[in-house]
């Protein structure tokens, strides 16, 4: 018995929804030309070394945010991500403990990303600067609204409890305000 032909779709939203379903459709673009569009499951075992930037990722399965210094006298350039040699000077550096507390420098909402952030679309992606740090750290800005974002947003790093050993094993979310102190209890006087 011959196999059934599969649907004809002239939307690729539709052609998706048809592959969700039987894993197969012929997609026909505005020239009438027909394409045969196939599922077909993908996977890959990667191994990968940080090598020298190891303990950057170290740092953030431990809570901290490691940076990298110029141990050029003349120069001392910090930097927010690893770096085994300055740019500026091209000496070598050395790890420090950065802050993580910081500033939003700028952000982009993403609505789109790859198979990994799909359930979390739309999301944002910042650049934050610290203090006493010459470059920005780009990380996932969570729990904010898009509407309350603004440069110069004071953020504040969490970071994930069961670590990947990854980048996204850190983000940033907006710095609670200080509470205002309110009026004294009015006590008894005497």
């Amino acid at each position: 018995m011959p196999a059934k032909a599969p649907k004809t779709l002239s939307k690729f939203r539709d052609v998706q929804v048809e592959l969700d379903k039987s894993g197969v459709a012929l997609f026909r673009d505005a020239q009438g030309v027909e394409s045969l569009i196939v599922r077909s499951p993908y996977a890959i075992q990667y191994i990968h070394s940080y090598a020298e930037d190891t303990p950057f990722f170290l740092g953030l399965a431990e809570g901290r945010l490691r940076g990298s210094r110029c141990t050029n006298s003349r120069c001392g350039f910090v930097y927010a991500t690893p770096r085994s040699h300055c740019m500026a000077c091209t000496a070598p550096t050395e790890w420090l403990d950065l802050p993580t507390t910081g500033r939003l420098h700028s952000w982009t909402t993403c609505y789109f990303g790859s198979e990994a952030f799909l359930k979390e679309t739309p999301y944002n992606l910042a650049l934050v600067e610290f203090d006493g740090v010459g470059s920005l750290l780009l990380a996932r800005l969570k729990e904010a609204k898009q509407s309350d974002l603004y440069i110069g947003l004071p953020v504040e790093a969490r970071f994930e409890p069961t670590p990947k050993y990854s980048i996204t094993d850190v983000w940033f979310v907006p710095k609670a305000a200080p509470k205002a102190p309110g009026p004294k209890p009015a006590g008894r006087s005497r």
